[in-house]
């Protein structure tokens, strides 16, 4: 019998698009006949670094001691270095497997056929893929300049929404708010909606911030009982691998999130390798440092190409190349691997991961070969 016909899945979960990752290195190898040695991936945003060497030692000594035993379902040791970090009860902490996890929970916690969920255009995909996971109503606000606009998306709240997402800085498109909207939003939201919307903050890319932008939304989540904000180790600290990242929200919140959280769903190594990444701030700075010159190196290519880009606050940068297929065709034979954003709504650019300079060299080298040809 065929699926459309006699549906085994409700409709909305047989309606879901499933998450395209960016493409393997191992896989582009396979299809393509390449040297897995000479292909770079600037596909997932990744940290060229990998993790901390710190990092690197604890995971190598903790493997001989694995002893077989679950990890600490609520991760003690873990919650108590992010509660101290800022400086928030540890009764507050959420651990996630990645921040995926803690939007999926969020969504899970809230959301259900009955209700709506707010979100911007070009926003990351998960917000879309959880509200339709669980049947909720999709609102999506059409974006301003590539980013958020929050006055739109505080408009856009009506009875029936329950959680509004914001990414900050955005990806696939890298722009962030400053401070102060985001503060003036979370108060329109409080005196309008009081605790009935739950806004879940997503700061996976704070790291890549420059230090005049930052701000401790740790401060929000004490003011505002309706808040999540959600962070990664994924990214500036290099932990892609190993999935781990966590949410802060008041007691009432994080209640919640526990409540349809599956237990041990950080394991042990993640737990170990998050403490040790988290207490090692010469490698974020490092990783802060190479960032900014990688992203300025990929700006000033793409102005000297002539193409439109989005200036960003993170660790890639959406660029428009026009025929974007075509274009990511030729860069995956050339060895490059970054990422098509046509699924967000932006089929005529590619975001591109910041990497190593001679990383970047290399895309920058294969996009001029194609767009010259």
């Amino acid at each position: 019998m065929s699926m459309s016909s006699h549906p085994i899945a409700p409709a909305h979960v047989q309606a879901i698009a499933p998450y395209q990752a960016g493409k393997p290195i191992e896989e582009l190898a396979r299809e393509f006949g390449l040297d897995p040695a000479r292909i770079i991936k600037l596909a997932s945003n990744e940290n060229p670094l990998g993790c901390s060497e710190r990092v690197r030692e604890a995971l190598r000594e903790a493997v001989g001691d694995l002893h077989g035993r679950y990890p600490d379902a609520n991760g003690f040791d873990l919650k108590a270095v992010i509660a101290a970090r800022h400086e928030v009860p540890a009764q507050w902490v959420t651990l996630g497997n990645g921040s995926n996890d803690l939007l999926e929970l969020a969504s899970l916690a809230f959301l259900d056929d009955g209700t709506s969920a707010v979100y911007a255009q070009h926003a990351f995909v998960v917000y879309r893929l959880a509200t339709q996971a669980r049947g909720a109503r999709h609102v999506m606000v059409p974006a301003r300049d590539y980013g958020h606009d929050l006055e739109a998306m505080a408009e856009a709240i009506v009875d029936d929404t329950r959680l509004v997402f914001i990414a900050n800085p955005n990806n696939p498109t890298g722009t962030h708010n400053p401070a102060d909207r985001i503060e003036a939003f979370l108060e329109r939201v409080r005196v309008r909606h009081g605790e009935r919307v739950v806004v879940l903050l997503d700061e996976a890319y704070d790291d890549y911030l420059d230090p005049a932008e930052r701000f401790d939304s740790a401060q929000w989540v004490r003011r505002y009982p309706n808040l999540i904000v959600t962070r990664t180790l994924s990214k500036a600290y290099g932990l892609a691998a190993l999935r781990v990242g966590y949410a802060l929200a008041q007691t009432d919140v994080t209640d919640l999130l526990n409540r349809v959280r599956q237990p041990f769903n950080v394991n042990a190594l993640a737990q170990l390798a998050a403490r040790v990444a988290l207490a090692d701030q010469d490698f974020l700075r490092r990783t802060y440092e190479i960032n900014r010159a990688g992203r300025e190196q990929l700006s000033r290519a793409f102005t000297k190409l002539g193409l439109e880009f989005v200036p960003s606050h993170a660790n890639f940068v959406l660029v428009r190349v026009g025929d974007a297929a075509r274009v990511n065709r030729a860069l995956l034979e050339r060895g490059v691997i970054v990422r098509s954003v046509d699924g967000d709504g932006l089929p005529e650019h590619l975001r591109v991961s910041v990497g190593l300079p001679e990383e970047n060299d290399r895309f920058v080298q294969a996009l001029t070969e194609i767009l010259v040809a």
